[in-house]
């Protein structure tokens, strides 16, 4: 299919504007590309500092599951900077306990018993309750999750009784790690589907880091690629306004007051500024977008901490149950190329990366309070190999508004990427596709969005 020498100006840099810009500059079409900030990847960024360190937007973990993005990233030869860890999921636990869900390398779902009958911490009674109660999962499939969209995850698990042991050990990270948002906030089916895949797919709750920064190894690539292929594009150019008329967007005014204009529109940003850009007429013509406002983005804080001595030779994303770090992993473990500090070696000594959720409470507090409540999580969980350890550095990120929250019944609202307006279409992880608001979501969404654009410009 080709662009026929049509125009299409995406707003958004992120690695749905990225992706949508590589797939339409490969159907012909001339594609510009706008970000606000000076840096590309949205969600996925990741910058270096004053002092040489790379920084990331967050705790970038690649789950197996994602098979557009790898089919993505195999087109701009960067699969391979993916290494992929050893199958199993480990929790950590204040004073220093933990336990594993390991697979075996065998058909869906015998790939699980290891995780039911030797995790060594949830007894098999609390296994056999779970696993009943993931019955109408099995006999449904992906049709069971979005019957479930109106309760929280909490209050499914309290209707099929499965325990609060295991809702507060092992749902809870999980929850916190994939939306940041607890069980009692966070949509059943957000949980239930990713647990389906779980259970469908042997190697869809598989983990992997790239061997380094996503601007060198995914961000950077992808954005070349279409620039290699005449894509433009601008950073530091704010959208400021969609324009409006006779049933159309006519073009786009920047924050510096200029007016851009193209065949096609592609909003590839935030739900939140997707928002900010839309006209109030056009909110107030179609329902369709008037609903966005319904969708609202979650608080997130990332923190990495440097530490003079290894406190985990873990080499693979950990979860915590205790605290405020769902989520986290060694980076000095996990990535190659992050074994540094400052420009110098950093071997053989741990440079932590934590997602710090539920953040909503946190947001208001200082880089030292909250450096200081990660630092004693950690330590609680490592009581052994953390005593004496010493801070050498420590960065934090924090991002006001980041993945949309999916509270329940909020599933109805998520927009198509083709909108009611013939020349303006959507992309972005709250959009209707198969994943969550994740990397995968992004991507498959860009996907969805660029094939609808084609069909617009192939009608004419």
């Amino acid at each position: 299919m080709q662009g026929n020498n049509k125009s299409v100006l995406i707003l958004g840099g992120g690695l749905a504007g990225l992706t949508a810009a590589k797939r339409l500059t490969d159907r012909g079409f001339s594609v510009t590309l706008l970000e606000k900030r000076s840096i590309y990847g949205g969600k996925v960024s990741s910058w270096k500092d004053e002092e040489g360190d790379w920084i990331e937007s967050g705790t970038h973990c690649f789950f197996g599951a994602y098979d557009v993005l790898y089919d993505l990233m195999r087109e701009i030869d960067v699969y391979q900077s993916v290494l992929w860890k050893n199958h199993r999921l480990t929790y950590t636990l204040a004073g220093g306990k933990s336990f594993t869900f390991n697979t075996w390398e065998l058909p869906s779902p015998l790939h699980l018993v290891p995780a039911i009958v030797n995790n060594r911490y949830f007894t098999f009674r609390e296994m056999l309750s779970f696993s009943k109660s993931l019955i109408p999962l099995a006999l449904k499939k992906d049709k069971y999750p979005p019957s479930q969209d109106h309760l929280t995850f909490s209050a499914w698990a309290k209707q099929h009784k499965f325990g609060d042991r295991l809702l507060e050990k092992m749902f809870r990270p999980m929850a916190l790690a994939l939306k940041f948002a607890p069980p009692e906030e966070i949509s059943a089916k957000i949980i239930l589907d990713v647990t389906e895949a779980f259970y469908r797919i042997p190697g869809a709750s598989c983990m992997g880091f790239l061997k380094g920064a996503p601007q060198q190894y995914l961000v950077g690539p992808l954005q070349e690629y279409s620039r290699a292929r005449g894509a433009r594009f601008f950073p530091g150019a704010a959208a400021e306004m969609l324009l409006y008329e006779g049933g159309e967007v006519t073009g786009v005014r920047l924050a510096n007051g200029d007016v851009l204009s193209a065949d096609y529109y592609l909003c590839a940003l935030p739900v939140h500024n997707l928002n900010r850009v839309l006209p109030v007429s056009l909110k107030q013509e179609q329902t369709f977008f008037g609903n966005l406002d319904k969708l609202k983005g979650v608080p997130v804080i990332s923190v990495q901490i440097w530490y003079d001595r290894q406190i985990t030779p873990e080499d693979n994303v950990l979860f915590s149950p205790d605290g405020v770090i769902p989520v986290y992993a060694d980076l000095a473990n996990t990535t190659p190329d992050y074994k540094v500090l400052r420009g110098k070696p950093h071997i053989g000594k741990s440079r932590f990366e934590f997602c710090v959720a539920p953040a909503k409470e946190l947001m208001s507090l200082s880089k030292e309070e909250i450096i200081d409540r990660v630092d004693r999580n950690i330590r609680s969980c490592y009581p052994d190999s953390s005593g004496g350890a010493k801070i050498l550095k420590s960065t934090l990120v924090k991002i006001p508004s980041s993945v949309y929250a999916p509270l329940p019944n909020m599933e109805q609202y998520r927009p198509t990427q083709r909108t009611p307006v013939s020349n303006l279409f959507l992309a972005g992880g709250y959009t209707q596709q198969l994943y969550y608001d994740s990397m995968g979501g992004a991507v498959m969404s860009a996907n969805l969005a660029s094939e609808e654009i084609s069909r617009a410009a192939e009608a004419i």
